[in-house]
């Protein structure tokens, strides 16, 4: 057992039973998405151990989360594993366990280990980086109905909901079935819900087209539902009205002002109107993990850690919340739960922490420098919003490629993403069509039937 880890049975889990301390500080990093791995690399020359802590064992581009839910591309080609980064960074350890309890009063974290137990793991400094999930506002009911998109388990459900509706339709005489199988609702118009569309739109029209006998997918009706005034609200509204013109043009049907009431097995109710449809999905809103709730602290109403202008949270000396569950105020405005900013957070606080433990101060707080806000629809046009500049169309389109391919993990992402984006740009089809059989005996529900 590595010294940073201390393991407990499980009847044991109430004691406190900490790592032999060593003379160098130690620093706990919990969570290894955009801000974790920041915080992490930032520390790599410092004279500290680090621990990584995820429940997974990959961290996840999630701007390309929405290929793979419209097949575009494999899981693998977003994903990277963990551990790799112990190679590169001497003083970095990883730890596969979901963190269940934090006590700041003796410094301590617990960590579940599947088939292992519980770990008690003493900090000197802790970086909660835990990202959010889908927050279905106070009617956490609709989750089994319409999933978010978070992981790559969403994305690869979202994907089987999707082309199961076709293969079901292929095989239903009922045509008010069929039309509900082909129909598609998402909820919430900003940049996920925007690209989802868009992909998916491109999708029935192109890649689908010819591979049924029986129905046309490019029959298919999908509908992108807003309770706001219009798409994209975070963008310049001029640019919001291009994402719509265009929406529309690849046959999205765009309902803004509308409130989803209701979401069963049978579709949705928006508005007052029952639309019928086999497959809802949620791109509305989102939360904090619980962990920001675990540490006592006053959270904002989307469970998001107040933090001060250090991202340090008060009471608790050594404690730092960063990215999307950490709510940051700059000039009286939020800082946008995006991945740049994430990035930015976990590195200013990996160099604060290495500061300190030189015995310097650091006065300055934490600033989050604007590059620009992206969204991609479909093929050949994307919009860029930075300060005052406001482009859209091919040559955007071309920049969105360029950045998202550099900032892959690593090289084999990127080379694989690039031949599978060619490919799918010169044909039209996409590589990961898949629908995973569900293991024997789960009894999760009907089989689909297979494709023809």
């Amino acid at each position: 057992m590595s010294a940073i880890f201390a393991e407990t049975r499980p009847d044991e889990a109430s004691a406190v039973v900490e790592a032999p301390r060593r003379e160098r500080k130690r620093v706990v990093v919990i969570g290894a998405g955009f801000a974790g791995i920041a915080a992490a690399r930032a520390l790599r020359h410092a004279d500290v151990d680090v621990a990584l802590i995820d429940r997974r064992n990959h961290h996840i581009f999630q701007p390309l989360l929405y290929q793979v839910a419209t097949a575009v591309l494999s899981p693998a080609e977003i994903a990277a594993p963990i551990r790799q980064l112990e190679v590169k960074q001497r003083n970095l350890s990883v730890l596969l366990a979901e963190v269940t309890g934090v006590d700041v009063a003796t410094r301590t974290i617990e960590a579940s280990s599947p088939g292992v137990g519980v770990r008690k793991i003493a900090y000197d400094y802790m970086v909660i980086a835990t990202g959010a999930r889908p927050s279905y506002f106070g009617h956490d009911e609709f989750a089994q109905f319409a999933p978010g998109l978070k992981n790559l388990s969403d994305a690869e459900t979202i994907r089987a909901k999707i082309l199961g509706a076709f293969e079901l339709a292929a095989t239903t005489e009922d045509e008010s079935e069929r039309a509900r199988q082909m129909t598609f609702v998402l909820v919430g118009a900003g940049p996920t819900g925007v690209e989802l569309a868009a992909s998916l739109a491109q999708m029935v029209r192109v890649t689908l087209r010819g591979n049924f006998r029986r129905i046309d997918p490019a029959q298919a009706s999908i509908i992108l539902l807003d309770a706001g005034k219009r798409v994209l609200p975070s963008f310049a509204e001029s640019l919001s009205a291009k994402v719509t013109r265009r929406l529309t043009k690849l046959g999205v049907k765009v309902l803004t002002g509308v409130k989803v009431e209701t979401v069963d097995a049978e579709g949705v109710v928006a508005g007052g109107n029952r639309i019928p449809s086999a497959t809802v999905l949620w791109t509305a809103g989102v939360a904090a993990s619980p962990i920001p709730k675990m540490l006592g602290t006053k959270t904002d109403r989307a469970g998001r850690a107040l933090v001060d202008p250090f991202l340090e949270v008060a009471d608790a000396p050594g404690v730092f919340v960063v990215g999307d569950a950490a709510s940051v105020f700059q000039n009286e405005h939020p800082v946008p739960g995006v991945a740049q900013a994430a990035i930015q957070q976990g590195h200013y606080v990996g160099r604060l922490i290495a500061r300190e433990l030189k015995g310097r101060k650091v006065k300055r707080p934490f600033r989050y420098f604007d590059r620009g806000n992206m969204a991609v629809v479909g093929k050949n046009y994307a919009v860029l919003e930075r300060g005052w500049v406001r482009t859209s169309g091919f040559l955007t389109w071309l920049v969105w490629a360029l950045v998202h391919i550099l900032a892959l993990p690593q090289l084999q992402n990127r080379l694989r993403v690039q031949r599978q984006w060619l490919w799918s740009y010169v044909t039209g089809q996409r590589s990961s069509r898949l629908i995973p059989e569900p293991p024997r005996g789960a009894g999760s529900g009907p089989d689909l039937p297979r494709a023809p």
